[in-house]
Formats: C-alpha cells, sequence, structure tokens
C-alpha cells in the first residue's frame, strides 16, 4: 500500500490530474459559492419583507417553493435533472453543474441569512425607521450587518458541504475536471500498477487539506467580528 501511495505522489503525470482536478473544484466552488450567497440573500429578504409588504406574498410563495423543493430533494437528482433535462444543450454541461450546485446552495444559505435577520432584536428596525430610514434601508444597513455576525459558522459549513458534494460531478459523466472525475482518469492509466485505493486516499488527502483551511479562514473571520464587537 505505501508503496502505491509513494508511486501515485512521485509520477508528475498521475498527479498532473489530482492538481488539475485541485483547480477545478475549487473554481466550481467559488463560483457556486458565489451564486449561492446571492440567490439565499434576495430569497431571505423576499420572505421577510412578505411579513411587511402584502405585495410580497406572491414572490414569498415562490420563494418558498424554491426552498422546500431544493432543500427536499437529492442534489444528484437536481444535478441530473439540470445537465440532461433543463438545459440538455452541447457545450452548457459546465454552467449547468455550477448552476445547480449554486441554486442548491442558495436554498440553504437564505433560510441561514433568514434566521441570523429573526435573530435581531426587532428593536433594531423599529429605531431606523423611527429616524424615518426606509425599510431596505434599515435593513441592508443596520440588520443585516448584525445578522451576519450570526450566520457565518452556518453558511461556513454550507461551503464545506458545498466543496465536498462537487464530488458527484462525475455521476453525469462531466468534462470538467474534479477530483473525484480526475481519480477515475488517473487510475484508468494506472491500474496496472496500484488499482484504485492510492489515487482515492491522495484525493481524500487533498479534500481535507481544502477542508481544513477553510475551517480555519472561518474561524479567522468569526475572530475578527467578536473583536469588533469587544470594541
Amino acid at each position: 500500500m505505501l508503496e502505491d501511495l509513494r508511486t501515485v505522489l512521485s509520477s508528475p503525470e498521475y498527479m498532473g490530474y489530482f492538481w488539475q482536478g485541485f483547480g477545478h473544484t475549487i473554481l466550481i466552488s467559488l463560483i457556486a459559492v458565489a451564486i449561492g450567497l446571492v440567490l439565499g440573500f434576495i430569497v431571505a429578504i423576499v420572505k421577510i419583507a412578505a411579513t411587511q409588504n402584502k405585495w410580497m406574498k406572491i414572490p414569498a410563495f415562490l420563494c418558498n417553493i424554491y426552498t422546500t423543493v431544493v432543500r427536499g430533494t437529492p442534489v444528484a437528482v437536481q444535478l441530473f435533472l439540470m445537465v440532461f433535462v433543463i438545459m440538455a444543450i452541447p457545450g452548457v454541461k459546465p454552467a449547468a453543474i455550477i448552476l445547480t450546485f449554486g441554486i442548491n446552495s442558495g436554498a440553504y444559505v437564505s433560510e441561514n441569512i433568514r434566521a441570523g435577520i429573526l435573530s435581531v432584536d426587532k428593536g433594531q428596525m423599529e429605531a431606523g425607521r423611527s429616524l424615518g430610514i426606509p425599510w431596505t434601508q434599515t435593513m441592508v444597513r443596520i440588520v443585516f450587518p448584525q445578522a451576519i455576525k450570526n450566520v457565518i459558522p452556518a453558511i461556513g459549513n454550507e461551503m464545506i458541504a458545498l466543496l465536498k458534494e462537487t464530488s458527484i460531478i462525475n455521476l453525469v459523466g462531466a468534462t470538467v475536471g474534479q477530483l473525484t472525475f480526475d481519480i477515475n482518469a488517473a487510475a484508468s492509466q494506472i491500474i496496472p500498477k496500484v488499482g484504485y485505493l492510492a489515487p482515492t486516499i491522495v484525493a481524500a488527502c487533498l479534500y481535507l487539506i481544502i477542508v481544513y483551511a477553510m475551517v480555519l479562514i472561518i474561524k479567522l473571520v468569526e475572530g475578527r467580528l467578536r473583536k469588533s464587537d469587544r470594541r
């Protein structure tokens, strides 16, 4: 087993698969996270606004359907539907994959943000409105900055989960590389020598490194925010 690992780690050709997958995994995850954050924020604001404005009831209803369906179905099913049904157009598979993960993440992020906003004292909103500040500006400038401190851990966990979920991309035969997809590609070259186990262990270690780095970054951000609270 150790000899197999040495064979994989010492071969530039074999490791090239993994480093290529490493870069693609990071890129896919970052774009999907950005989509999820923007979508989650919009959905959360629409749901909360519906409690104040009757004209927002229909958009809020649609947002509730979105979060219920996305959170209630496996991401693998969503990926298949997006790639082979909704966006079954040649050449757009990478975009369909990224959009799937972004939409999936947005549903979870929206609930995290909504919970964070609701955790802020109602007096903050009332104080802003009493000063003549519009509801939207009060939410964005006063309430949301306080709420984000409460939801960073949850959003960080969602980002980590999304990163690991990219491992199912190979289920749709994607041509965009990511770590587990490149495991298969590399293993097909080295099966006569070492088989699948050693490449799988190497890829697992790379995922662990990425996740640990993300955990450290999240803790650093939380620490900075706690310091600002004490000032």
